[in-house]
């Protein structure tokens, strides 16, 4: 079957028009703000949900809100969708959530695409520019401060705390080249990262887990605790960091 749009383009076009959905979710301010998450995580998987069967029926889907079909163990091609990327930021209003849409190729990521709606931004990984330009000597954390690993790389690099909601939003500060690094270490799901460290990657960024070890996808148990992504420049440091804190 010949599809009209590349896989990049449509990871792009999913990540863009499911945020166009929960953008009209919370429009009007019409639902209370603990109704909005669980129509936002709803109507989003839906929507991409039957973009993905009606465009690529033969790709395996792994997504946060729906049921794991593990039939995805046996695809080369795997689609890992977060439909809402921080819902707890969405339902209080703040723009610190993202949508995340990744093609991975045998466990790596391919094509991928995150958009922050809220911000108006689209990141894709075959267009978005290699990151350069001075440090700025600052380390992505969440709102609620730092993990013990940021910490340590933190105090170890001399890294200044920018609060930011979601993993998506952390990542793209970093793609961005606002901050130097994002450093997590609370559990993760692949769906939370993955699409993130594909336009990461892209940008030429450093990704890997905390012991320094690639990012491998599609896992039986699609639980990814740690990762970091960060400048090139300070990939061993952070590393060692991480290491031997001490």
């Amino acid at each position: 079957m010949t599809f009209r749009h590349t896989d990049s383009e449509l990871a792009a076009l999913i990540a863009q028009g499911a945020g166009q959905v929960l953008l009209g979710v919370g429009h009007g301010e019409l639902l209370a703000p603990r109704h909005l998450g669980d129509v936002g995580d709803a109507l989003a998987q839906a929507w991409i949900a039957q973009v993905l069967t009606t465009q690529r029926p033969d790709d395996a889907v792994l997504s946060e809100e729906a049921d794991d079909d593990l039939v995805r163990l046996q695809r080369e091609r795997v689609w890992i969708i977060d439909p809402l990327d921080g819902t707890s930021e969405f339902s209080r209003g703040t723009t610190h959530w993202a949508v995340h849409v990744a093609l991975t190729l045998n466990g790596v990521p391919g094509p991928s695409a995150v958009s922050l709606p809220a911000q108006g931004q689209l990141f894709r990984s075959d267009e978005v520019p290699t990151v350069t330009g001075p440090l700025t000597g600052r380390i992505a954390v969440s709102r609620y401060g730092h993990s013990y690993p940021s910490a340590a790389v933190a105090d170890r690099l001399g890294l200044r705390a920018v609060h930011i909601g979601s993993a998506g939003a952390k990542a793209m500060a970093v793609v961005r080249g606002d901050v130097d690094a994002y450093v997590h270490a609370g559990g993760q799901y692949e769906w939370d990262n993955c699409a993130p460290v594909g336009v990461a990657q892209a940008a030429g960024l450093f990704c890997s887990r905390l012991d320094g070890s690639d990012l491998v996808y599609n896992n039986p148990q699609p639980y990814l605790p740690d990762f970091v992504i960060c400048r090139p420049e300070i990939a061993d440091d952070v590393l060692a960091a991480v290491r031997t804190p001490w």
